[in-house]
């Protein structure tokens, strides 16, 4: 993704920039494209699953599977695809796919008072924790060659560590200098 208007801010990583890629509920799997910021479909999921939350990924940040480290931003409503959000982290579930480690960042809506009592991992609901790692564990059990699985989760503290991290890793793309003609010298 272009980091074009993207800065972490003074307050990261208590507070970061979540880019809404897939609206909670949905089966469709959206992706954001690097170049254009265009919203492609990328498949429907092939199970009967749903996203539990409000999926997306921190800008300026690098994952242990090269894409900018993923975010789930619980909220009452669904959000579009493309829109940025404030989060604030309270933990992270821990997980792998087929291409490496894939941990997902947990977030609420920062200044949502409705939000304001979950401050860390213990505070979330045990019954929502376990809808997300089921969805995780299963999400893409019938496509062919993909596999999940959720390893463990961890506090805010670990969240931020690893936001940290993912900081650290990010390094912008050079900028694309385009050629000249041969009658332009």
């Amino acid at each position: 993704m272009s980091s074009i208007g993207h800065k972490p801010g003074p307050e990261y990583p208590h507070r970061v920039e979540a880019i809404i890629e897939i609206p909670r509920d949905s089966r469709n799997k959206y992706e954001i494209d690097d170049d254009s910021g265009d919203v492609w479909l990328d498949r429907m999921l092939f199970t009967a699953t749903r996203y539990p939350a409000n999926y997306g990924f921190i800008p300026l940040t690098l994952a242990g599977d090269g894409d900018p480290i993923d975010i789930l931003v619980l909220m009452d409503e669904p959000v579009f695809p493309g829109v940025h959000v404030w989060a604030r982290p309270v933990g992270v579930m821990e997980m792998r796919d087929e291409a490496g480690p894939d941990a997902k960042i947990m977030a609420v809506p920062y200044g949502d008072p409705r939000w304001d009592q979950i401050q860390d991992l213990d505070d979330l609901p045990a019954l929502l924790r376990s809808e997300i790692d089921h969805f995780f564990e299963v999400y893409k059990a019938l496509e062919p060659g993909k596999s999940t699985e959720t390893s463990h989760w961890g506090d805010r503290a670990r969240a931020h560590e690893l936001l940290v991290e993912a900081r650290h890793d990010y390094k912008p793309a050079p900028p694309v200098v385009p050629k000249r003609r041969a009658n332009e010298r």
